[in-house]
């Protein structure tokens, strides 16, 4: 049996996000990959386009938030949503424009990241 300390707050980074976002380390297995991290978004923060190469779960856990699968209409995600990822699928998440958005989020295995999410395309996300 291992006990692991809490790992310190840290922010993300301003190449994967845009706006203040603050991630909390929950889990991270040293042998399957599993990663859990408490993640919190500024009003109007949010992530640039990713993937997860096995796919992504988060559930909201506060506030009031906006995800987007690249090619499909953004949509409000709330407190209590479970959003549902497939592995390969780009997509964006983050705060709504006047409301802070906590959620965690779970996945396995690697990330790709690519784009900043436009001024443009994130207004138009609502």
């Amino acid at each position: 049996m291992e006990i692991q300390p809490r790992r310190p707050t840290g922010r993300g980074p301003a190449e994967y996000f845009a706006g203040d976002v603050l991630i909390d380390p929950v889990l991270q297995s040293t042998t399957s990959g599993l990663a859990v991290n408490e993640v919190r978004f500024s009003p109007g923060a949010r992530t640039a386009w990713h993937a997860h190469g096995k796919g992504q779960t988060l559930v909201v856990t506060d506030g009031e938030g906006r995800v987007q699968t690249r090619g499909e209409g953004a949509v409000a995600i709330r407190a209590g949503d479970v959003v549902l990822t497939p592995a390969d699928e780009w997509h964006w998440h983050g705060a709504a424009p006047d409301r802070y958005m906590a959620h965690l989020s779970i996945t396995e295995g690697g990330i790709e990241w690519g784009d900043q999410v436009t001024d443009a395309d994130y207004g138009a996300a609502g």
